[in-house]
C-alpha cells in the first residue's frame, strides 16, 4: 500500500508539471476599440509601427501601398498573425498577401493559415492569417528557425490593375501567441534577443515643440520581459520522470523479491 501511495503522489506531481505546458498566453479578444493601439502603419522596415500582442492595430491606406508593423516575440511562443482588409464598394479582383519576418528580416514560412487570398470583384473584405512555427531560444547559424526578438509584418496587394491603384482601404492587424511550454524548449539560448529594427514614434508621443519624429531603436518587449534562458518547465517533466522511474524500480524490486522468511526460520545451508 505504501508503494501505491508513493506512485499516486508521483502522478500528482507529474500532473502539476504538465499544467504550465498547457497554459495559453494569448490575451482574450477585446470588445471594441483597443485603447492605445496604433492607428497607422509604416511604409518600410525602418518605419514599421510597433504594436503589442493582443492589441488590434488599424490603418487607412491605399491599394498598392506596403504596410509594415513590428511586434516582440519571445522563445516558446507560437505566433498567430491575422489581418483584415475592408475593400471599397467597387473594385476589381485583388490578391492580398501577409508576410512575416524575424529580427534578421528573414521571411518566416507559415505552418498553416491563408497567407495569400484573392478577393473577387465587389467583395466587401478579405481575411488573412499566418500561424508561425514556435519561436526557439537558440538555433544553428545556418538554420532559418524563428528566434526571439522583433518581428515584422508586411501587408500589401499583389498584381493590382493600374485602374485599381490608389483606392482607399481600411486594414486591421492583430497578433496573438500561445505558450508552448517546455515541449518547445532547446538546450541553448541567445545572449540577446534580435532587436535590430528601427521604429518611428507616433506623433502623439512626441514633445509639443518637436515637429519632426526621429528614428529610435524598437523598444517594445514582452510584458514579462525577455525570458530566453536555461530554465523551462521541461526540468519539471525531467524531475517527475526521474521520480517515477525510481518508484517503478522500488515497486518492481518488491514484487520480484517474493515473500521474506518467517521470523525464527534459519536460512538454508
Amino acid at each position: 500500500m505504501r508503494s501505491v501511495r508513493l506512485v499516486g503522489a508521483a502522478l500528482l506531481l507529474l500532473g502539476a508539471a504538465a499544467a504550465p505546458a498547457a497554459a495559453d498566453s494569448s490575451p482574450s479578444p477585446g470588445t471594441g476599440e483597443d485603447d492605445g493601439a496604433p492607428t497607422r502603419a509604416g511604409t518600410s522596415f525602418r518605419t514599421a509601427t510597433e504594436v503589442e500582442q493582443g492589441r488590434t492595430a488599424t490603418a487607412r491606406a491605399s491599394t498598392g501601398d506596403y504596410l509594415y508593423w513590428s511586434f516582440p516575440a519571445d522563445a516558446g511562443q507560437r505566433l498567430t498573425v491575422r489581418a483584415s482588409v475592408k475593400l471599397p464598394e467597387e473594385h476589381a479582383a485583388q490578391t492580398w498577401q501577409l508576410d512575416v519576418y524575424d529580427g534578421l528580416r528573414r521571411r518566416q514560412a507559415c505552418q498553416y493559415g491563408a497567407q495569400t487570398r484573392t478577393a473577387g470583384a465587389g467583395a466587401a473584405s478579405v481575411e488573412l492569417e499566418c500561424v508561425l512555427r514556435t519561436v526557439r531560444g537558440w538555433a544553428e547559424p545556418w538554420a532559418s528557425d524563428p528566434l526571439p526578438g522583433t518581428y515584422y509584418v508586411r501587408l500589401t496587394a499583389l498584381r493590382v490593375p493600374t485602374a485599381g491603384l490608389g483606392q482607399a482601404v481600411d486594414t486591421e492587424l492583430r497578433v496573438e501567441s500561445k505558450d508552448m511550454g517546455g515541449a518547445a524548449a532547446v538546450d541553448g539560448a541567445l545572449s540577446q534577443p534580435l532587436v535590430p529594427g528601427v521604429a518611428v514614434p507616433a506623433r502623439e508621443d512626441l514633445a509639443e515643440d518637436d515637429d519632426s519624429p526621429t528614428a529610435v531603436l524598437a523598444d517594445l518587449e514582452p510584458e514579462d520581459g525577455w525570458t530566453s534562458g536555461w530554465w523551462s518547465d521541461r526540468w519539471l517533466w525531467t524531475a517527475a520522470g526521474g521520480a517515477l522511474a525510481a518508484l517503478a524500480g522500488v515497486v518492481g524490486y518488491r514484487l520480484t523479491r517474493g515473500p521474506g522468511r518467517p521470523p525464527g526460520v534459519p536460512p538454508r545451508a
